[in-house]
């Protein structure tokens, strides 16, 4: 916080006002215009919330013009390379780096939660069998305030930690159990001598006739994609869980109603609409067309994958993921899969056109994520829930940030009213 002050003039009437600036360790200050309505009878309007900063956050820092993303202070290259995913999560929850003891320990806590209450088999089998795995996962999710009365207490900071717990645990479980009964196949306990993505792989793709290992490439990628999903700042889902929170909802309920964000195409859905567009194309000899089209302002068609709506530059998490992707597609991937060979091509022809570098519009993680779940086997309608498992670790990170903050007041957002002015109601017999 500094004492410098913004003065904010009413031209209709002369009236100036002064608003304090707030100064974060990095980026851009703000002006803190929570008495505005109060004080000067406005308020501000701000579609989208492009300039508004609706919380205080030690978590997440992105700057958008350098491509820059930090965890806690931490570049996301050095986390992505050099960090698992569980070790990633404690510090997005406790905001340091684990000791060696306490990662261990935290590992072991995680594990021991990963099991499902037996009755949620029947809320599974009431889902029809074509139905979409992030509406189960959804639904799964909000239900698990059903089972644990025990650690509700919103108030209560053990509660909220032993929640915390509970989802980051639980939610590969109900994945893997969804997409289980999408395909018909039974339920796979998860195994706690595992460690945390090879666990969800095994409960994806193994039977209770023949077990799954995953290979040490599916594993890194797993583990990569999951970190570099694992938060992004005040995004739509995160702000949702935030405003779901801030009413004093249960953390199950604030959870599921992110998972409900996520699952629009312009959030989560992103990188399933990769795989879409790459079909819409269909083989590498229409890519001319397409990129033509995709040139033209008048043509419907767009390039899903390419640029950013915050990174301004290039996507700091693209060029990690782009070398696990080759490696991914060298030791997994058929050959034979024109959608390899055509994503391939989509990423020269990004990388070298010139209409594409000077809008930087460069291949985004969802470009590459979307390829590497293709690659694993994973199939499409699952894209959006492995999203919402990684990103589970930083919905709760920034729920109990949010409940811990004496500063927390129920989220309003504020309108501008377009509709009738106040009338009389009109008996039916007269309209």
């Amino acid at each position: 916080m500094t004492n410098e002050t913004i003065t904010v003039t009413n031209n209709l009437t002369g009236d100036s006002r002064d608003f304090p600036l707030r100064q974060g360790t990095m980026g851009p200050p703000a002006v803190d215009i929570s008495s505005l309505y109060r004080e000067a009878g406005f308020f501000t309007y701000d579609p989208g919330f492009m300039s508004t900063a609706s919380c205080n956050s030690r978590i997440t820092y992105i700057d958008g013009e350098q491509g820059i993303l930090l965890y806690r202070g931490y570049p996301i290259e050095q986390l992505a390379t050099k960090a698992s995913f569980l070790e990633v999560a404690y510090l997005l929850l406790y905001g340091e780096l684990p000791a060696k003891k306490e990662l261990v320990s935290f590992e072991r806590l995680i594990m021991r939660h990963t099991m499902l209450n037996e009755n949620l088999k029947n809320f599974l089998n009431g889902f029809h069998y074509d139905a979409h795995p992030m509406a189960m996962l959804m639904g799964v999710v909000g239900s698990l305030s059903a089972f644990y009365h025990d650690s509700l207490s919103v108030n209560d900071p053990r509660h909220r930690e032993i929640a915390a717990h509970r989802l980051i645990a639980k939610i590969p479980t109900i994945a893997a159990a969804a997409y289980k009964h999408s395909i018909g196949e039974p339920i796979i306990y998860p195994r706690n001598d595992l460690r945390y993505c090879a666990n969800f792989l095994r409960m994806m793709f193994a039977t209770p006739c023949e077990d799954y290992k995953p290979t040490l490439i599916a594993e890194k990628a797993m583990n990569l994609l999951f970190i570099l999903h694992a938060d992004h700042e005040q995004n739509a889902s995160t702000s949702t869980v935030r405003l779901a929170g801030s009413s004093g909802a249960n953390p199950f309920a604030c959870i599921a109603a992110g998972i409900a964000s996520l699952w629009g195409p312009a959030h989560g859905g992103a990188n399933e609409a990769v795989l879409d567009m790459l079909l819409e194309i269909g083989d590498v000899s229409n890519v001319p067309k397409y990129i033509e089209k995709a040139k033209d302002k008048d043509d419907p068609f767009r390039l899903m994958g390419f640029g950013h709506r915050v990174y301004k530059n290039y996507d700091p998490r693209a060029k990690i993921i782009r070398e696990v992707c080759h490696q991914v597609l060298d030791e997994l991937a058929d050959i034979n899969n024109p959608l390899f060979e055509l994503a391939m091509k989509l990423e020269e022809i990004a990388l070298n056109d010139e209409y594409f570098v000077e809008r930087k519009l460069y291949p985004n993680v969802d470009f590459y994520s979307g390829i590497i779940y293709q690659a694993l086997g994973i199939p499409r309608n699952m894209f959006t829930v492995m999203f919402a498992v990684a990103r589970t670790v930083g919905w709760v990170s920034h729920w109990l940030e949010m409940m811990d903050d004496p500063n927390n007041r129920i989220g309003r957002p504020r309108q501008i009213y377009r509709g009738p002015g106040q009338r009389d109601y009109l008996p039916l017999s007269k309209r």
